[in-house]
């Protein structure tokens, strides 16, 4: 067969009509061109896809951007009216952008994906570039007016250039008569007119210093809060760009990069009384003074914003205990200095503070509503923020809160997403609901069998909503949300183009998990030229990063998955244990165990499809992903040789001691233990014996790429074969998203069709694929 493959490819080469028999062949060179023309083909055969919606300012009219033939479309439709129009005149928006950004723009394929109607709805703003641009709808005259909100890159510019640090400008109090703000390492406060200044501490110094951005007025501008930080280890990873396109030498560079187990930053939290200049250094059993000086978001040197609630009595501020499993609404009272608990969560694991938090003061925090996992799963609570008692659990069940849209304090009804709550379906599928604060009167906002958002008007009369499944092609519908009556049918997404050049949808699979009884959900996709009687290869694509789950469970009309089946596979992608939004159960799996990655589940999972369909081949399977995932790819062939055999792994994080502080030690645990070492690539790197490609861009700044050479130094030290890309100048996504794409993709590529099809790629110095 090998071959005949070969044969086959030098005469799709020479231009010779080839015989069916050899066209049957997988890893072909027409395999390849259809694999690498996928997306241009298909992207636009979906037509009336709704990807983006936005409610206009206070009026009933709402926009939306839909696929139309070749591109995309923009209209508005009148909710009160039920009728649409276009948003704009995309020939007239088109040539007045590119005459005023000196680029080429066409009408089907703006650069921006979402629109915002300004000057009552004279103009449209977005985001084009690394800029924020205002379009006139009378005579579409466009300028610039600021930087963009999102850069491209997540943030635009290099990482390495330090940007310039805010200027320390004084914070004004609420009434206009004092500033406070930071002298010789202290807090400091003067009158407005700079005839008064005087300090408010003297404790701090070059170590332990006040810090500006900590400074919060109470109200009534009669107290301050703010905090001192003592500073802890800065590590610095050293880069070498080799191959900089500016010049010949190569150039060097270093990033701030706290990892697991480093002497971390720490608070001691003040409160300033302004008349008197009392200073009160909050100290109490549930905050240790100096503590951990983490705020909530993924920073681990963001310092914890102090609240104050609108009548002065006291502020708050989230404590983090390091470790994760300790977290506390404290507030602290204005008048004495002392600190009490208003919520506290604690957790024998972990607490997903980062995905799973949702605080909404009621009433200036008379009442507060609170997302926890304490009874096992995911779930609202309402506080009474006066005693820190919980008054009762508003969402009640075996399923998920997913966010909250809304809380209406008036009607005392909270809006929210939630899955999991319709037996025998999905779990995954996300649905909208509404509840009372008490938790009675659960009313479902959505109700088709699918995967739904809702985008709310600022009035809350009306709701767009948008639902699919990877096998049901999107609808979007605009409802009231009092009856929640549909009022029309927006659009219906039509994919009979699609249908015509032999596209077929993913199938839903689930098998039930290691433990017999939870079901473990994922997809199948076959190339579109599939045969049912012949035998595939399975690829699996991975990412078992604890944080989320992540089988796609909308509609798309194309992943880079098949193209990856294209070539003669079947991909497969899993939401093994261990991932988030089922149990908190389900989710424990990962404590400590990161190195698990839901495996055995998976394992389970393709068993079962392999049990059903003859053509899935499972002695031959190949595993990949990127980050999280090439720690998890790369650990499918090392702890379970007997299935996976062949792995590519882009940029994996594959010691946990290596990456980042803040998202391993929410899973992996503090203070570090042997749990690091036995769930590290490096330290299991022996255990190879399958094929293993890594690939590494050399300026990776999310995960150390010193990560990825620990295991190429571990495998020589073995004696072990295996492959290694770097890519020069390359991120995180080098290879397979940013920096030279196609070369990292059909590399993995090629390494699979060799490795699972045993054919010969083409000599790619001598071929490239038709486009």
């Amino acid at each position: 067969m090998k071959n005949k493959v070969l044969w086959g490819s030098f005469l799709v080469l020479l231009g010779f009509a080839v015989l069916p028999v050899f066209l049957s062949a997988q890893g072909t060179l027409a395999d390849y061109e259809r694999a690498a023309n996928l997306r241009d083909r298909v992207q636009f055969l979906a037509l009336n896809v709704v990807d983006r919606s936005g409610w206009i300012e206070k009026t009933p009219r709402f926009w939306y951007r839909k696929t139309v033939k070749g591109g995309y479309e923009f209209d508005v439709m009148d909710a009160a009216t039920l009728t649409k129009k276009p948003a704009f005149d995309p020939q007239k928006l088109a040539a007045a952008l590119s005459a005023a950004a000196g680029e080429k723009y066409s009408a089907l394929n703006p650069p921006f994906q979402a629109i915002a109607f300004v000057d009552n709805e004279a103009a449209l703003e977005f985001d084009a570039g690394d800029f924020k641009w205002r379009c006139t709808l009378a005579d579409y005259a466009c300028k610039k007016v600021g930087p963009a909100s999102r850069r491209r890159g997540g943030g635009g510019g290099s990482p390495f250039v330090t940007p310039p640090a805010p200027p320390q400008e004084p914070k004004a109090s609420p009434d206009g008569k004092w500033e406070a703000f930071i002298k010789n390492y202290n807090v400091w406060l003067r009158s407005r007119d700079k005839k008064d200044d005087f300090p408010l501490s003297w404790e701090g110094t070059e170590g332990d210093a006040y810090a500006w951005l900590s400074i919060s007025w109470a109200p009534d501008s009669k107290k301050i809060a703010a905090y001192r930080i003592r500073p802890g280890y800065r590590r610095l990873i050293q880069y070498v760009e080799s191959s900089p396109a500016d010049q010949l030498q190569p150039k060097y560079y270093t990033y701030a990069y706290p990892k697991p187990g480093d002497a971390l930053d720490v608070c001691t939290v003040a409160l300033f009384q302004v008349d008197g200049k009392k200073q009160f250094l909050v100290d109490s059993a549930l905050i240790p003074n100096p503590f951990w000086c983490q705020g909530v978001g993924p920073n681990p040197r963001q310092m914890p914003d102090a609240a104050w609630w609108k009548d002065s009595r006291a502020f708050t501020f989230e404590f983090n205990q390091r470790g994760h499993q300790v977290y506390r609404i404290i507030e602290v009272d204005a008048a004495t200095g002392k600190a009490r608990t208003l919520v506290n969560e604690e957790n024998k694991t972990f607490i997903s503070y980062s995905y799973k938090k949702y605080r909404y003061d009621v009433g200036d925090g008379k009442e507060i509503i609170w997302m926890s996992e304490r009874d096992g799963w995911n779930h609202l609570y309402l506080f009474d923020g006066r005693t820190g008692t919980v008054k009762n659990q508003i969402t009640n069940g075996e399923w998920v809160v997913r966010g909250v849209d809304y809380v209406d304090e008036a009607a005392r009804q909270v809006s929210f997403r939630a899955s999991g709550m319709v037996p025998g379906k999905d779990p995954y599928l996300i649905q909208s609901y509404r509840i009372n604060f008490d938790g009675t009167g659960l009313t479902p906002l959505t109700e088709g069998d699918g995967n739904h958002t809702v985008v709310f008007s600022q009035d809350m009369k009306y709701y767009v909503e948008t639902w699919s499944r990877v096998d049901l092609p999107p609808v979007t519908e605009l409802r009231s949300s009092a009856d929640r009556k549909r009022l029309a049918v927006v659009e219906k997404t039509d994919i009979q183009e699609l249908i015509k050049i032999g596209w077929r949808t993913p199938e839903v699979f689930s098998a039930k998990a290691r433990d017999g009884k939870s079901d473990i959900w994922g997809i199948i996709l076959r190339p579109t030229n599939f045969d049912p009687k012949k035998k595939y290869p399975v690829i699996e694509y991975i990412y078992a990063g604890p944080h989320n789950s992540f089988v796609p469970k909308s509609f798309f009309a194309f992943n880079q998955m098949q193209s990856v089946a294209e070539l003669g596979f079947i991909v497969a992608q899993v939401d093994g244990m261990g991932t988030s939004n089922r149990s908190k159960a389900f989710h424990d799996i990962c404590w400590k165990n990161i190195g698990d990655a839901g495996f055995p589940d998976r394992i389970l999972w393709h068993k079962a499809v392999a049990a059903k369909y003859p053509f899935y081949d499972i002695s031959r399977v190949g595993i990949y992903g990127g980050s999280a995932g090439g720690q998890n790819s790369t650990g499918g062939v090392l702890f379970h040789p007997e299935f996976y055999k062949i792995a590519v792994s882009f940029a994996g994080c594959h010691d946990n001691r290596m990456d980042k502080l803040w998202w391993n030690e929410a899973w992996m645990g503090w203070p570090l233990g042997p749990e690091y070492a036995a769930s590290s690539n490096v330290d299991n790197a022996y255990r190879l014996q399958g094929k293993l490609l890594l690939i590494v861009g050399e300026l990776d700044t999310n995960v150390d790429p010193a990560s990825t050479m620990q295991v190429v130094n571990a495998l020589i030290k073995a004696n072990k074969t295996f492959e290694l890309l770097v890519i020069p100048g390359g991120s995180h996504g080098a290879g397979r998203s940013s920096e030279v794409p196609e070369y990292g993709e059909r590399k993995r590529n090629d390494f699979f069709v060799h490795n699972l099809l045993g054919v010969d790629p083409p000599n790619w110095n001598k071929t490239e694929t038709k486009k």
